[in-house]
This record gives structure tokens, sequence and C-alpha cells, in this order.
């Protein structure tokens, strides 16, 4: 069953309870990895492999997620800033606990590429907040896997 979160702005993402920030280097330069990000929603689970289908709503003013596992997400789009900065917040899902969750991709170009910046906020009960702290290496695998599949696919497409 679907829950209604907690409607965060940016600045959750700076004050969260629960902030997880990883980052990785990618090869693609900013704009390529941005097009990926905010544009292709469909192809997301081709290199984002703990998503199952995502696809966009609202004229892409928002998505939905699906995962591994059966959770779902309704989100809505906050930034869409070319090159640099994608966010989104978590309005619906049928996670347990979840009270808020804003997700923000972050990109910077780098002398070989782009470096990746992933921040997942979020707030909870306690219980919830220790279990994603514990979770934090899993998280972090997935966003490193996703990302060197992200840098493979934006090399095997012939993009800088």
């Amino acid at each position: 069953m679907a829950r209604q979160l907690r409607p965060v702005e940016l600045e959750f993402v700076e004050n969260a309870p629960i902030r997880l920030v990883f980052s990785a280097p990618v090869s693609a330069v900013p704009s390529a990895v941005y097009a990926t990000l905010a544009e292709d929603v469909e192809h997301l689970p081709e290199w984002f492999t703990a998503v199952t289908a995502a696809r966009s709503t609202e004229g892409g003013a928002g998505r939905e997620v699906r995962l591994k596992g059966g959770t779902v997400f309704t989100e809505r789009i906050l930034a869409k800033e070319p090159d640099s900065r994608y966010a989104y917040r978590i309005e619906q899902t049928n996670a347990p606990g979840l009270r808020a969750l804003l997700e923000e991709w972050r990109i910077t170009p780098t002398a070989t590429g782009s470096r990746i910046q992933w921040t997942f906020a979020a707030d909870g009960p306690v219980p919830l907040r220790l279990a994603l702290r514990l979770g934090r290496g899993g998280l972090g695998r997935a966003f490193k896997d996703a990302v060197r599949n992200l840098d493979r696919r934006l090399a095997g497409s012939g993009t800088p």
C-alpha cells in the first residue's frame, strides 16, 4: 500500500536526519551524464540494476520507479539544472518507515570526464535510521555498480 511522504524541499538534502553521500568518477562529460540521468528515464534499469522499471510522469515533472523486491517510488522532480544537478523527492512509496526522502545527483566536470555525487537524504523513525546507516555499504555498492554501468553505457554510445 502506497503511503504519502512529507513533502520536503531542496534544503532537506543538507539537513536531513540521515544523509548518505557517495561519489565516483566517469569518463563521460557532464552533458552526457545529465542527459542519461534526467532525460532517458525509461532506460534507467539498463544501468542502475536495482531498478526494474522507470517512467516519466506528469509531462516530465515526475517519475515512477520500481525497484527489485517490489518497492515503488512516485517522485516529484525538484531540480533540473542541465549538466550539473538533478534532484527529486519521493512523494509516495510502499517502503515501510520512510517519512521523507530526497535524492540529489550532482555532476561536476573533471579533467578526464565527470564526477557524480549522489546524496540520499531521508527521515524516519529511529529503527529506520539505524537500518539505513547499517545499509550504507549496500547502497554504496549499488551506486558504484550503477556508475560503472553508466560509464560503460556512455562509452559504448560514442559520447565523449
